[in-house]
């Protein structure tokens, strides 16, 4: 495409915008109010989806080694749980290590555990890390099955529950962020179809004298990028600072739960929001002025 007409089609676009200057602020503001929800509810999954990948890094396998094992039976089921295939990590600790974090977790009150240092009653455990949450299950029934094991535990309610509650999240999420991009893509292609049948006579003039669909195509893409460009300038702006006082001043004071560190998340956030704007005006855009220009 030569210069010339580049400039042409840009300068073309932007007019479009100020001919039909009703619709263009009706679009504009119904993309301001989807990114401005949109960027809130990407804050909010994301920050969840952090949350969840805190308490799932803390969660762990501990496997009781029966009493009876020897040093020899003891080293050999933890080669056997090194050798399944999930298990990215396996650390042993005696049971007098366990005593002393019992002690250590329980305050002043572990001081009452202090007695049964001479008697320890306590196993010796495998501590056994894999790579995802939804492993520890399978993991945990192969180990179980494993000579010298008394037990198996994982907090297998609350790792299920997370998993369950993060996998709904995701999909309302998903739903709800669609939702409203539709609608905001909806009301950029009436725009847009709007300014193509006020200037439907000089369009049919230039498909005359021999426009290509292209040449008559791109000014209204060109509308549908700005318009979806202006109408995240304020989104991005709101979400940023609303999400930095959050950053800075509130403190939820949950365990595991840490805001996502401000830079770089609002500048990966502010480009996602800029992408995703720009990219249903210009398909709000490219349906409407396809439809018309069908032969």
């Amino acid at each position: 495409m030569k210069l010339n007409t580049a400039k042409r089609h840009i300068r073309e676009g932007a007019k479009n915008i100020f001919r039909n200057s009703w619709m263009s602020v009706a679009s504009i503001g119904a993309v301001t109010t989807t990114l401005i929800l949109v960027g809130v509810f990407l804050a909010l999954i994301l920050n969840i989806n952090h949350f969840a990948k805190n308490i799932e890094e803390e969660v762990q396998l501990n496997v009781y080694i029966d009493f009876l094992a020897d040093e020899d039976q003891i080293t050999q089921l933890g080669e056997q749980i090194k050798a399944i295939p999930e298990v990215v990590s396996v650390t042993f600790s005696s049971k007098e290590e366990e005593l002393t974090k019992l002690i250590e977790s329980l305050g002043e009150d572990g001081e009452m555990w202090e007695m049964f240092e001479q008697s320890n009653p306590l196993n010796d455990v495998y501590i056994v890390k894999t790579a995802e949450a939804t492993q520890y299950k399978n993991v945990a029934a192969k180990v179980a099955k494993m000579d010298y094991v008394e037990e198996v535990n994982y907090r297998e309610d609350t790792v299920d529950n997370l998993l369950t509650f993060n996998h709904y999240a995701r999909i309302i999420g998903l739903i709800f962020v669609g939702a409203l991009l539709l609608t905001a893509m909806f009301l950029i292609s009436n725009t847009i179809k709007m300014t193509i049948i006020a200037r439907s006579e000089e369009i049919s003039i230039m498909r005359l004298v021999g426009a290509k669909n292209s040449f008559i195509r791109f000014p209204f893409f060109i509308e549908g990028l700005l318009l979806g460009i202006i109408g995240s300038i304020i989104p991005i702006t709101l979400v940023t600072v609303g999400y930095y006082y959050l950053y800075t001043k509130v403190n939820l004071k949950i365990p595991f739960f840490e805001w996502l560190p401000f830079n770089p998340f609002a500048w990966q956030l502010s480009l996602l929001l800029l992408a995703i704007g720009a990219i249903i005006g210009i398909w709000g855009s490219v349906m409407s002025v396809r439809k018309f220009l069908r032969v």
